[in-house]
């Protein structure tokens, strides 16, 4: 028998990437898409807790699939939980755009499905693909014209070598990013810090008032071996990522603070 495999994403159920994972999977696994109805960027690990959820089938590409009204953490837990799907693993993505450093996959819908597939007991992989232009994160994704066929590729190949050796002892998650021009192979990298210059653009509106859109440039580069650098030098950037957000380094001066 196949290994079974939840397949799920952050910018909904039509998107180019999830269906370009979806091919990418079925000759080696069972595939089953549970994904968001519609597109749910940067939603981190939100979960529908103060309103009914429905999950509908749907055809798209000839496949059936499952519509979750809801967030990618809804997804999963309706892919576990309602649906009973057992799977072997979750892979989430292909996203469009790239999820690299704290700053970005702690808002990552992408990487907060994997989150939450992993902290209900199903190791869980997060496949973002680096993106030419940012504003393709706000187009239709599903037209985005970026090729998926490298892309694809290297989503069999990671998702084979942990079917066959095992998912890493030590991690919750493996976040994988690959850049929009693959020039290496595969980099083990830690997180950056940041991946934006964070900044804020005020208007008016017709009346007057204002109103501000979050805006900021990506981060030129980061220090060796973090996940932005990699992928800026065209690695295909493997993180390990925990769920344990303890920062035991910090024990003993919060100790001095704290108690006598």
């Amino acid at each position: 028998m196949k290994p079974s495999i939840l397949l799920t994403n952050d910018d909904g159920v039509s998107s180019i990437g999830l269906w370009a994972a979806y091919e990418a999977l079925t000759p080696i696994a069972d595939v089953t898409v549970v994904a968001p109805a519609t597109q749910q960027s940067a939603v981190g690990r939100s979960i529908s807790i103060f309103e009914p959820l429905r999950a509908n089938k749907v055809i798209i590409n000839g496949e059936q699939a499952w519509s979750v009204a809801g967030k990618p953490t809804d997804s999963v837990i309706i892919g576990l939980y309602a649906l009973k799907l057992n799977p072997t693993l979750v892979v989430s993505g292909i996203n469009i755009g790239e999820n690299l450093s704290f700053e970005s996959i702690m808002t990552s819908g992408t990487v907060g499905a994997a989150l939450e597939a992993s902290n209900q007991g199903t190791n869980a992989i997060a496949f973002s693909l680096q993106v030419e232009d940012q504003g393709d994160k706000f187009d239709d994704p599903r037209t985005y014209g970026q090729s998926f066929g490298e892309a694809k590729k290297i989503v069999r190949d990671v998702v084979s070598r942990v079917l066959a050796k095992g998912f890493c002892t030590g991690a919750d998650v493996i976040n994988i990013n690959i850049p929009s021009e693959v020039k290496g192979g595969y980099e083990v990298t830690r997180l950056a810090r940041k991946l934006f210059h964070t900044g804020v653009e005020k208007r008016l509106d017709p009346r007057g008032r204002p109103y501000f859109w979050i805006n900021g440039p990506l981060i030129e580069d980061a220090e060796e071996g973090t996940d932005v650098h990699a992928v800026r030098k065209g690695n295909i950037s493997v993180t390990p990522i925990t769920l344990d957000c303890t920062a035991h380094h910090a024990h003993a001066a919060i100790e001095k603070i704290f108690l006598p």
